[in-house]
């Protein structure tokens, strides 16, 4: 980017996404207020310009990147707030900012994932919570995991905003030599799509987990789009093309690359841990187990047909046997 003036981000998270994040960005002329909740991590940083945690591999520039465990202190005199913690505790990160906090920002939400106990879409929230206007907010889609970008692997990634000048800056500002970003005016479709395939991610887990081989999931998979296009299509009917990589790419590396946390998690269960112990496992976040039981209630007013999020639902929330569901759901699958 050849702005004069450096642009200012913060970044809130300090996970594996949040780091990556902060790597693309950093490729560009900004400036970078780096929150974290984890002192330790946020010292770590700060000594050794790496991230002890995530992504260890990944050396952040000092020159660009601040690192600040106060929340008010990474968002002052921002002009962009990325949004990059698990959907489950992003209330508590920005806890104690108000509208007056936001006023002027654009806001990026690199969250896959729901509101829990709300069933909100993130940039639902934050419209209420903190009257952003809705052409300010953007979502980040992939395809994109972060272990790739750490490698510098060619990546893709697609921006959705209603707001088009909004959806094309941010692709602007994450645009660097090893990622290409675009920008699309499908917020809601694509923000559900992308909670929705890290359930579909933990049901190919769960099948791989349980001895399931490939054939089965590329039938679960392309029944999964089916699934999901008519979920998507009911709540949000506009034209779409659910092939497009916002869509369909995320959907295929999130259920196919052993990177993807969601069907990591998913093939624990399949092999026979409880939802505590594979979550102790992990020590990672799987969207997917919030989401699911989001995506169920929000479909219970609409009985849309969704027999495998149906099936990850009574699996995760009310103690089905994961062997029971996949031999009754492949009965369903053409």
């Amino acid at each position: 980017m050849k702005n004069a003036t450096p642009i200012r981000i913060a970044m809130i998270g300090g996970g594996s996404w949040a780091t990556a994040l902060v790597k693309i960005l950093s490729e560009n002329n900004v400036t970078i207020r780096w929150w974290l909740r984890n002192e330790v991590d946020a010292a770590h940083i700060k000594r050794f310009n790496r991230n002890k945690s995530y992504l260890s591999d990944v050396q952040i520039n000092p020159r660009k990147v601040k690192v600040t465990t106060k929340i008010r202190e990474a968002i002052r005199d921002a002009d962009y707030v990325i949004l990059a913690v698990p959907a489950a505790f992003v209330s508590d990160a920005l806890l104690g900012l108000t509208p007056a906090h936001f006023t002027g920002k654009l806001v990026v939400s690199a969250i896959k994932g729901m509101i829990p106990n709300i069933n909100q879409l993130v940039t639902d929230w934050v419209e209420a919570k903190f009257a952003v206007p809705k052409d300010h907010i953007s979502c980040i889609a992939g395809p994109c995991h972060a272990e790739e970008v750490a490698l510098e692997k060619q990546s893709y990634l697609t921006i959705a905003s209603t707001g088009a000048a909004c959806a094309e800056a941010v692709s602007a500002l994450l645009t660097c030599r090893f990622v290409k970003a675009s920008p699309i005016n499908d917020l809601y479709g694509v923000e559900y799509c992308a909670v929705m395939k890290n359930i579909i991610a933990l049901a190919c887990g769960i099948t791989h987990g349980l001895g399931y081989g490939d054939n089965f999931q590329a039938v679960l998979v392309s029944n999964a789009t089916q699934e999901i296009r008519r979920f998507v299509d009911t709540l949000f009917p506009v034209a779409r093309d659910l092939s497009q990589s916002a869509y369909l790419g995320d959907l295929l590396v999130t259920c196919y690359s052993p990177f993807s946390r969601n069907r990591t998690f998913g093939n624990l269960i399949g092999r026979g841990y409880t939802i505590q112990s594979a979550q102790m496992e992990m020590n990672m976040i799987a969207e997917g187990y919030y989401a699911v039981r989001s995506i169920y209630a929000i479909n219970e007013p609409h009985q849309v047909p969704m027999p495998i999020v149906s099936a990850v639902y009574r699996i995760l929330y009310e103690g089905a046997s994961p062997g029971a569901e996949m031999n009754a759901l492949k009965r369903e699958m053409r």
